[in-house]
């Protein structure tokens, strides 16, 4: 069973491997009451990636590690500069299926293989406050590289590592530094031991698919570096969807709808008869996706509204059913979304969109002014909007007028996207209709939430009765939600209104 920690460190150059190497005198770094000899350990850590790097290349590390007091294996996922995500699995003899789905999004088919051998000597001091309790753990490691595969040859070196306590300040290590930095001592140019290893012991292979970073010029270039990054999110977010990280199912179901409304917007400037199939299956990951995604807004809607119901209004174990029937459905859908990510039809899709930005389907639009195009994009779904609009509004409150309020939203989002992939070009007008239809987006997302809702009430209600149990809070409930969708549908003409005053780009 794999587990996590938040590790916040900083590396520093020690001294040429061969000198006498010293840890500086860190009791005058402030808050320090005592500097606690933990003596040395001896670490033998081997580091696994594809033949070509693919881990490296997106700064990921995996190692099987024995010494010291966490022997195991080890993948560490960055978070931002100095913070990564290390998480553990028990000692073993091969790579872990639970670190190899996590990943799965890297490597796809590739093989997994021991690409370096580290051998450290860690020196280790504990930095405590006056209570005793753990500030920071500095260590002074000498280490030896092997190159296993990928290179050869051996490196030799020393480096000081400070890693800040469980749920420590971050400021905290600037102090800490600041005292290094008088001892002499600077920053690692490297931001791992395998970076330094593999950058020492042969050249460092690049990724075929990894593309030029260029400012965007064209139609097409704006277009595809939008698609980029989405592409580049979807495979990020997998690690985090599989740990069940909070909200990440949703940033991924985003950006696969956020590329999947580009190709669509901007079928002048990509070959729709390449990208539809693609689109199709972004809808089904998304689709996928959703399943978890939905069951979450559903319960916190919910779980708010009985927050702020009067007692007197509660009847029965409502919260009890609300908590069985979220949790039997959550664990149903995490099982499948798994199955999914892990599923050939998951992995062809990522490397379909590999193949979308490393080989774009440019049209002849694409060459051209981005100007022109993409602001002819925007306009053509602005207006899809606004036809929409008028349609839910001159329809009487009722299935009909839900449906096509629906249907505004969802156009809202595609016209929401194109402003986005439009706005380094077209500058603050594609900027504020990109407020506007998130604005848009979010009044009618209200009121088809509170549709889910009272079908889900609905179901909750049926349930309970079933049961024997007081049907009475549900349907307080209902009402209610009936109120909110009425009030978005009374809104949602002036709201309109705002953003024609506005208009496209």
């Amino acid at each position: 069973m794999a587990d996590t920690k938040r590790e916040i460190e900083r590396k520093y150059e020690g001294p040429p491997a061969g000198e006498d190497a010293r840890l500086p005198d860190l009791t005058g770094v402030s808050g320090v009451s005592g500097v606690v000899d933990k003596g040395v350990a001896e670490l033998d850590a081997t580091y696994y990636d594809t033949p070509d790097q693919r881990l490296a290349a997106a700064s990921l590390t995996l190692r099987r590690r024995t010494g010291g007091d966490d022997a195991g294996w080890h993948l560490k996922l960055p978070v931002s500069e100095g913070v990564r995500d290390e998480i553990h699995a028990p000692l073993s003899d091969t790579v872990p299926r639970s670190l190899t789905s996590l990943v799965r999004s890297r490597i796809r088919d590739a093989e997994l293989v021991p690409v370096v051998r580290l051998l450290s000597a860690r020196d280790i001091r504990h930095l405590v406050d006056a209570s005793g309790a753990l500030l920071a753990e500095v260590s002074l490691d000498r280490v030896h590289a092997e190159r296993l595969s990928g290179g050869e040859g051996t490196a030799d070196w020393t480096e000081i590592e400070v890693e800040l306590a469980d749920d420590g300040d971050p400021a905290f290590l600037d102090k800490v530094e600041k005292k290094l930095r008088k001892a002499g001592l600077s920053r690692s140019s490297s931001p791992s031991k395998l970076a330094r290893a593999l950058g020492e012991t042969g050249k460092r292979k690049k990724v075929a698919a990894a593309p030029v970073e260029k400012d965007p010029v064209t139609a097409g270039d704006h277009v595809l570096a939008y698609v980029r990054t989405q592409r580049d999110a979807i495979v990020e977010l997998d690690p985090a969807v599989r740990r069940d990280v909070y909200d990440s199912v949703h940033s991924m179901r985003v950006a696969t709808r956020r590329m999947r409304s580009t190709f669509r917007s901007y079928g002048k400037v990509l070959d729709r008869t390449v990208t539809d199939p693609i689109g199709d299956e972004l809808k089904w990951l998304a689709g996928e996706l959703g399943i978890d995604r939905d069951q979450e807004v559903l319960t916190e809607r919910l779980t708010e509204a009985l927050d702020n119901l009067p007692r007197t209004l509660l009847s029965g174990p409502v919260r009890a059913r609300l908590h069985t029937w979220s949790h039997a459905r959550h664990g149903g859908s995490r099982s499948r979304l798994i199955a999914v990510l892990d599923g050939k039809r998951y992995l062809n899709l990522l490397t379909a969109l590999d193949a979308i930005v490393s080989d774009p389907p440019l049209l002849e639009a694409a060459s051209q002014d981005p100007a022109k195009v993409i602001a002819k994009a925007v306009r053509k779904a602005y207006q899809k909007v606004s036809d929409l609009v008028g349609q839910a509004l001159d329809l009487p409150p009722g299935t009909d007028r839900d449906l096509a309020m629906h249907e505004a939203r969802k156009k809202a989002k595609r016209t929401r996207y194109a402003a986005e992939t439009a706005a380094p070009a077209l500058g603050k007008p594609s900027s504020e209709l990109v407020k506007s239809m998130k604005s848009l987006q979010t009044l009618l997302g209200d009121h088809q939430d509170s549709v889910m809702a009272r079908e889900a009430l609905l179901a909750l209600s049926a349930q309970a009765y079933a049961a024997g149990e007081s049907s009475f809070t549900y349907g307080v409930l209902y009402g209610r939600e009936e109120q909110r969708a009425a009030a978005v549908e009374a809104a949602l003409p002036e709201a309109w209104e705002a953003i024609e005053g506005q208009g496209a780009v």
